[in-house]
């Protein structure tokens, strides 16, 4: 890749005053061969493979840093998808958990995610005693990340697991009542999950993908939002042409870290997941990207035009720049991880019926939404059935990481501390939808899942 001074200038500046950042170095292992009938045996094997495989993880992370003066915010580690172990070995699935906390510690990664189940089309042997462990396997650990698909446009929605996974969201914040809810924060309800997404706490090894991979995630938001600022008064066919660039110019870079860092770990190189991933620093906002667009308040009318003008940019930016563009790129809206997000929320600009409708245009869904402390777990349920039909009808990712904040009412605020924020809790309908989620069964597929 040629650079000539200019360019190098530009990086250096996105670098020091715009937030720019590889947000995460991702490896995936496949876990399959770890598979026993005897679980401590099991576990032994997926110790000795993580630890094996990413030894250097860290180490290789930290070299990029110095020598490319890029911040490499964290490194982390995706694994299959824990339950298909827990079909083989039966016993107690949270032993697995354990096992991926002592191997996360032992090679010194930010976060490890895989803890999963994939029930998008009925449960498997193993599903059932995994999920019904997530939240004592959140609470337990703290390096650990669960995540569940529970529809996809092919299969539909499993309604079924939308139920229980109501109840597991709110365990998993009831167990960690002590720690801010912070188990809640660690698990994602999927419809359409990708197989290659180095975002947590999504993230995980599908079953289609090599035995060892890396995968980058870029980020950007403030880098996109200063581009902005030099088009005060273009027009939106501009503006969508700007951000294109801009976005280029961010991939290229993850390109370049992600094929050094395969090459120096000797694995093979995966994907650059271009999503704008914010932080809760002023300026690395989303939302105050759309906002630079011509909106007075994020949540307020023309929003979800302006989100989904930046979400279809970032995406054709980005496949230019690579031919391994893939995870989840695009936009993503964390309420508590967004400082503009954040702000919108308290003034009532930002309602979860307005977020939803966002998420039909950006690239997940509703991420890190605080909802009061004694939401019942029907109404979660209903919450995670809404955002995955939103999914499955699109032919997109959707998910739901919501949390119960409790012992907190709307108005009042959980605070995180660290990347995953602060934010207010938000207001949830109080009318009942038990009827509709304790029916069961299965969504069906929309007729556009009829393809072939």
């Amino acid at each position: 890749m040629n650079l000539n001074t200019k360019d190098i200038l530009e990086t250096i500046n996105m670098v020091e005053n715009e937030n720019l950042d590889i947000r995460t170095i991702t490896m995936g292992i496949s876990l399959l061969d770890c598979c026993d009938s005897d679980i401590e045996r099991s576990c032994r094997k997926v110790y000795e493979k993580i630890t094996t495989k990413a030894k250097d993880l860290v180490m290789v992370g930290e070299q990029l840093e110095k020598e490319f003066g890029i911040p490499i915010i964290n490194k982390r580690i995706s694994v299959t998808p824990i339950a298909m172990l827990a079909a083989a070995s039966g016993g107690d699935p949270v032993l697995y958990a354990h096992t991926l906390e002592r191997a996360a510690n032992t090679v010194g990664v930010n976060f490890i995610g895989g803890y999963s189940a994939l029930v998008h089309k009925g449960f498997a042997p193993g599903d059932m005693e995994l999920i019904r462990s997530i939240p004592r396997a959140l609470a337990e650990t703290q390096h650990v990340c669960s995540s569940v698909n529970i529809g996809s446009t092919k299969a539909g929605i499993n309604m079924d697991a939308v139920k229980v996974m109501g109840e597991i969201v709110r365990e998993a914040a009831q167990c960690t009542a002590d720690r801010e809810c912070i188990g809640a924060a660690k698990l994602v309800v999927f419809c359409n999950a990708p197989e290659d997404n180095p975002f947590m706490a999504g993230a995980f090894h599908g079953p289609g993908e090599p035995d060892c991979v890396i995968n980058v995630g870029v980020s950007g938001p403030g880098v996109v939002r200063a581009a902005l600022t030099k088009c005060p008064h273009g027009t939106l066919t501009e503006v969508a042409d700007l951000i294109k660039k801009t976005a280029f110019k961010i991939t290229r870079m993850g390109q370049l870290v992600g094929s050094e860092a395969s090459k120096r770990l000797g694995v093979e190189f995966g994907i650059v997941d271009l999503s704008l991933a914010p932080t809760p620093e002023i300026g690395d906002s989303v939302a105050y990207i759309l906002e630079e667009m011509g909106l007075e308040k994020c949540g307020t009318h023309g929003t979800t035009a302006a989100l989904a003008l930046l979400n279809d940019a970032v995406k054709k930016g980005g496949v230019m720049a690579s031919s391994l563009v893939g995870g989840l790129s695009g936009a993503f809206i964390p309420v508590t991880e967004d400082a503009g997000m954040i702000a919108a929320a308290r003034c009532g600009a930002l309602s979860l019926e307005k977020l939803e409708a966002m998420t039909a245009v950006c690239s997940v869904g509703l991420d890190m939404v605080v909802i009061p402390g004694d939401t019942p777990a029907s109404t979660i349920s209903a919450i995670i059935a809404d955002e995955a039909a939103i999914g499955m009808v699109n032919s997109k990712t959707t998910a739901v990481r919501a949390i119960p904040a409790v012992g907190l009412k709307d108005g009042e605020e959980l605070d995180f501390g660290g990347l995953l924020g602060y934010g207010p809790v938000m207001k949830v309908h109080r009318e009942s939808s038990n009827k509709f989620i304790e029916r069961g069964g299965r969504i069906p597929a929309p007729l556009q899942s009829l393809k072939n």
